[in-house]
């Protein structure tokens, strides 16, 4: 166990003269979720980065809409009709106002930050990259911020560069002030990280672009929600935001484009809406921003994110950016006396967000969600759509506890509790032998056939009930998986496309002809649980009949279903799928089943 001294709690900051109040009890009642029950104890929200929870003014709007106002907008001459316009068009200038736009007319309405980006990479970047450019990412993008760029550099000949990012989460700005040049089209670039916190300076980033003529797009997507946003300010071209991360709905988002590039770029979509006129020989578009925004809008989305925007600015983003601060400071501090926590990423400059790992015990993220979650406490695990930054930091994943403006110290109290009683009951090793080497022990056959396994599983479930007690039931089940020795954890038995880290290692049964036998492990419990539910239903078995096996028919019948999430059963698949590799393998002649 990590020995730490624990620092003395923060003193909340006094509000400076001339501050808005922020009243922190009134604001949590505006969210009527915040109110509710998880596990019997009260909800502890802690996944803002992923998505916000939405004000009772929100909700209200969007409800007011569909009873009173819905109608579909732009080509209807009647009253509601009517009505829905002028409301989707005064929420495009509240945006323009949010952003400090120019015109409403830069505001193009999308299903979100990643669709934004999408566009211009795809709109854009047909218009203007050409081989041998080169488009600027940086080592802590979002996927979003990265698929699009490479599949527009791959459809245009023009090379992807990434800006490294140093150990403690901060980009290298030596390095990217290096690697800009006259080849330089583009530098798309995240505002705050999703995964770390960090902050980038981002008005410098276009700055210098711009000194060599690239363009910049900025990822807003962690920005829009804690601190003011005015894109002429920072001087770039694109600007990109979802308003699920700021109170809205989901399924709208935001791109602002500088209209002079927005004008030069061919559509995105065809469709209705975005036409001037249309024959079979020829089409000419709509003005902006309808030249974006192909077929019917997500009109309650957009009047729901101009309410959010609207309830922001009720409050001032100056009174509640201390209570930010604050919370920050304090949960950095609280942290530090989770023993074996590590908090991954310590930029100088960053919002409140903490990605942490538990390393002295080990306990895999997805098992600290889990037990978090049995506390009321939400918050997020895995790589968070950084595949490419948890590989530069060396790691799998995080646990990611993200904040905002409703949150509390108490949360922040409730959170360290829980995670110190989870570094209490976390197994500390593994059987092994003695020496040190973990023990080579292939299970025996559960029944006479996979099909006869998976029934008795079936009825083991169902005679369990709830998924509390099968949860339960699963760990157990793990706590009993043979172990696999470390020696035989190679990039040749790990198993992709699982959220956790997983190795598969097989042999054909000594003593069978196609006898089936294999040892699995995880960093995650409850993968070492599902673990063992295969074994129960495969280890030992011929390779024919487990090939032949209904495996999806079983997940059903097991009713896991309902309770993993979609990485967990896409990580159940990836197993099965090596599992059946491996057996099919051992079919062929002279074929083996041995992963080395």
């Amino acid at each position: 166990m990590l020995s730490r001294i624990t620092p003395t709690p923060p003193e909340r900051p006094p509000t400076p003269p001339g501050r808005p109040r922020f009243d922190l009890a009134r604001v949590r009642a505006d969210f009527p979720i915040l109110s509710t029950t998880v596990h019997g104890k009260p909800l502890v929200y802690l996944d803002n980065g992923a998505t916000t929870q939405k004000p009772r003014a929100v909700i209200e709007r969007l409800q007011h809409y569909y009873r009173h106002e819905n109608a579909n907008i732009h080509r209807g001459i009647h009253t509601l009709s009517k009505q829905a316009t002028l409301a989707y068009e005064a929420a495009r200038r509240t945006v323009q106002q949010f952003l400090n736009a120019a015109e409403p007319a830069e505001i193009i309405f999308t299903r979100g930050t990643t669709e934004s980006i999408n566009l211009v990479a795809a709109s854009w970047g047909r218009a203007f990259l050409r081989p041998g450019d080169e488009v600027i990412v940086s080592g802590m993008e979002h996927h979003s911020n990265i698929v699009p760029w490479q599949l527009a550099c791959q459809a245009s000949g023009a090379a992807l560069r990434v800006i490294p990012v140093n150990d403690a989460g901060e980009l290298m700005m030596d390095e990217y002030q290096r690697m800009l040049s006259p080849r330089t089209r583009m530098v798309s670039i995240v505002h705050i990280s999703n995964s770390l916190g960090t902050i980038n300076d981002v008005k410098t980033i276009a700055k210098l672009a711009h000194a060599v003529g690239a363009r910049v797009l900025i990822d807003g997507a962690q920005h829009v929600a804690h601190r003011p946003t005015d894109v002429r300010d920072l001087d770039c071209d694109f600007y990109a935001f979802s308003g699920h991360k700021l109170f809205g709905p989901t399924g709208i988002g935001v791109l602002w484009g500088r209209r002079e590039l927005l004008e030069a770029m061919p559509p995105y979509q065809g469709g209705g809406d975005m036409i001037e006129s249309v024959t079979f020989e020829k089409t000419t578009y709509a003005q902006l921003p309808n030249k974006f925004e192909a077929g019917t809008p997500h009109i309650a989305g957009v009047l729901g994110l101009a309410a959010a925007i609207e309830y922001l600015q009720s409050l001032g983003f100056d009174s509640f950016a201390d209570h930010e601060a604050d919370l920050l400071a304090y949960g950095t501090q609280r942290l530090a006396e989770v023993p074996g926590l590590r908090i991954v990423g310590q930029a100088r400059h960053k919002a409140c967000i903490f990605s942490f790992v538990l390393e002295d015990p080990p306990v895999s993220t997805f098992d600290i969600a889990m037990w978090l979650d049995g506390d009321g406490i939400a918050v997020r695990t895995g790589h968070h759509c950084c595949q490419p930054l948890m590989d530069r930091l060396g790691i799998a994943g995080t646990a990611r506890a993200s904040l905002s403006l409703y949150n509390t110290r108490e949360e922040i109290d409730a959170l360290v509790a829980s995670l110190k009683r989870l570094c209490s009951a976390a197994p500390r090793t593994r059987q092994v032998h003695a020496g040190g080497q973990t023990a080579l022990v292939f299970p025996e056959p559960a029944a006479d056939s996979p099909a006869a396994a998976a029934a008795d599983l079936i009825e083991a479930f169902e005679f369990l009930g709830d998924w509390d007690q099968r949860y339960a039931y699963l760990l157990e089940l793990a706590r009993k998986l043979p172990p696999m020795p470390p020696e035989l954890k190679t990039e040749a038995t790990r198993v992709h496309g699982c959220q956790s880290t997983v190795h598969l290692y097989s042999r054909k049964r000594p003593g069978t002809t196609d006898g089936f036998d294999f040892l699995a492990d995880s960093d995650a419990e409850l993968v070492r649980g599902l673990i063992a539910v295969l074994q129960r239903v495969f280890a030992g078995q011929p390779a024919g009949q487990i090939v032949a096996f209904d495996v999806d028919d079983f997940f059903r019948k097991l009713g896991l279903e309902d309770h993993l999430t979609l990485g967990r059963r896409n990580g159940l698949q990836a197993m099965v799928r090596r599992i059946k590799s491996l057996a099919a393998a051992m079919l062929k002649p002279g074929g083996e089943a041995v992963s080395s």
